[in-house]
């Protein structure tokens, strides 16, 4: 596709966008809704669930219709994509329990995981790395700008609106983003000579879902297993015995879903963990602070938009001068590394908080955070396209896309476990704590306070209100404070996630030190020397 005019392909990248914006846009205005939509569904120990098995779905899906778009061309797949995500969208709407939502969200994460898998590498078909640096920027900028536009839509739609209609709102935009699509994109030949590897991708599958489902149901709570118990060691042991025998399939058919010789250039390797590490410390700290922010601080998810959109306006901005900055020298491995740091030193800061910390200095540590993930963000992908032959572009795509999103699931999950961990700790110490005090409470103060002994509630601001009217005037002051102790324990439990991402996000700096930097591919390298030139002189001219 390299070929087409630059119109053709600025109204493909039009197309693209808008598919691209419409997922984004689905999934930034669930995050800072999803607590109260908990607090109404219940299942607070679902919670990360909710999240994960969108995740688990897309990750599937991404690497499954990676090599399937390099035989058969991206267009089907966005458009198949694109169809699965507004019907998990539309039957997640009609959720009346935690259970229906995650099983609709898993419909909803297949459909995005293709369209992910299979826009990014879209770019690639259009440009190479050199200019595509400057739309790789844009591309970030539109999940910069879903994440400030997402919180506030949410927010306001909880607070305003019956909570159904987060998910949709944006209905008809994927109507639109599937009508350009189909219109724009380019319809390309089927690749001869290529083979499905139907028995490496169902192997591969097999290997995914027993591994994050180990990952996502270990820990403590409802619908947990210790980790050494029989089940989780058991999908680890399936897990294992899938990828040994995925290993195999590799290296003996003729088309590989995931050609295992890629993985001896370094560029693709490094890029692909850091890729894991940095989504890891990233999804599973960020995940969090929606719940932080309602929970502990006790704003309103509307407010709480409001306060998560300076992170979204730092990312927004950082992304787009990234692209423009590596499109412009074409180098990436410094700036990879300084939005790594920043990004570390935001989870470090964000660990430091209580429940007294200002909103202010909430704001100032999340813009930190978002300057970092807004720097790193674009390179590792670009990094993986100009690292492989244009021909692998779709599986070393999908492949790359694979690593983030297991190591936002397992980040997840992992950090999922620490804080119910430490919840469940620090609720049995304040238990014991208080053991004597609640024997000679009021009757009336001790049964309002039941309500919030589940941290779940804490999200439920009119919850809490109506119980704080409800109370004579001389008991209101003691129910404060009790809350006040209830959120102190909700602080110190997910304050652990964010010291967790920051290590997390660490070991991702120190892996970014081993990553080569070789020259990004531009048009000009595939132009004739003479024609190069005269544009060149063309240029020059015109200025």
């Amino acid at each position: 596709m390299e070929q087409l005019s630059d119109k053709r392909k600025i109204s493909i990248m039009i197309a693209i966008i808008t598919a691209l914006f419409f997922a984004a846009i689905n999934q930034t205005i669930i995050g800072i809704a999803m607590p109260r939509i908990i607090a109404r569904l219940g299942g607070m120990d679902y919670y990360s669930w909710a999240i994960t098995i969108y995740l688990l779905t897309s990750t599937v899906a991404s690497i499954l219709v990676g090599k399937l778009s390099d035989i058969y061309g991206r267009k089907p797949f966005i458009l198949s994509g694109i169809g699965l995500f507004m019907i998990g969208a539309l039957l997640s709407g009609f959720s009346s329990s935690i259970f229906e939502l995650i099983t609709y969200r898993a419909i909803q994460g297949a459909g995005a995981g293709v369209i992910m898998s299979t826009v990014f590498t879209a770019i690639g078909d259009l440009y190479e790395p050199r200019e595509r640096a400057k739309w790789t920027g844009v591309m970030s900028a539109v999940f910069g700008l879903s994440s400030v536009l997402g919180p506030l839509f949410g927010g306001y739609i909880v607070d305003h609106l019956d909570w159904h209609w987060v998910f949709w709102i944006f209905l008809p935009l994927g109507i639109v983003a599937f009508v350009l699509i189909m219109l724009n994109f380019p319809k390309t030949a089927k690749r001869e000579n290529e083979s499905v590897d139907y028995w490496g991708s169902a192997l591969l599958t097999l290997t995914i879902v027993p591994m994050l489902l180990a990952f996502s149901w270990a820990g403590q709570g409802e619908g947990k297993y210790p980790w050494a118990s029989w089940q989780i060691i058991g999908l680890f042991a399936a897990a294992l015995a899938a990828f040994a025998i995925f290993m195999q399939v590799q290296l003996r058919v003729k088309s590989p879903v995931l050609p295992l010789g890629l993985f001896k250039n370094s560029v693709f390797t490094v890029s692909n963990l850091v890729g894991f590490f940095l989504n890891a410390g990233m999804m599973g700290a960020i995940i969090y602070v929606p719940i932080f922010v309602q929970g502990v601080k006790g704003i309103s998810p509307t407010m709480a938009g409001y306060v998560a959109m300076p992170m979204s306006v730092a990312m927004l901005v950082t992304t787009a001068v990234a692209g423009q900055l590596i499109s412009k020298t074409g180098k990436y491995k410094k700036m990879a590394l300084i939005g790594l740091v920043i990004m570390t030193l935001g989870m470090v800061l964000m660990y430091f908080m209580k429940a007294d910390t200002s909103i202010g200095y909430l704001i100032g540590y999340m813009i930190i955070l978002g300057l970092g993930i807004g720097i790193a963000m674009p390179v590792f992908s670009l990094t993986v396209q100009n690292a492989v032959s244009p021909k692998m572009l779709g599986v070393a795509t999908a492949t790359s896309q694979l690593f983030r999103n297991l190591g936002g699931t397992i980040g997840i999950a992992v950090m999922g476990s620490v804080m119910s961990s430490n919840l469940a700790k620090r609720m049995t110490e304040q238990a014991s704590a208080n053991a004597q005090s609640a024997a000679q409470m009021d009757p009336a103060l001790k049964e309002k306070l039941a309500l919030f002994a589940n941290p779940q509630e804490l999200l439920d601001q009119p919850k809490i209100a109506e119980a704080m009217k409800s109370l004579p005037p001389d008991l209101q002051a003691a129910f404060e404070k009790m809350l006040d102790m209830f959120r102190e324990t909700l602080s110190s439990a997910i304050t652990t996630t964010f010291l967790t991402g920051a290590v997390v996000a660490a070991v991702a700096v120190v892996i970014a030190l081993f990553l080569k930097e070789i020259p990004l591919r531009s048009a000009k390298d595939k132009m004739p020397k003479a024609a190069v030139s005269s544009k060149e002189t063309a240029a020059s001219s015109e200025s």
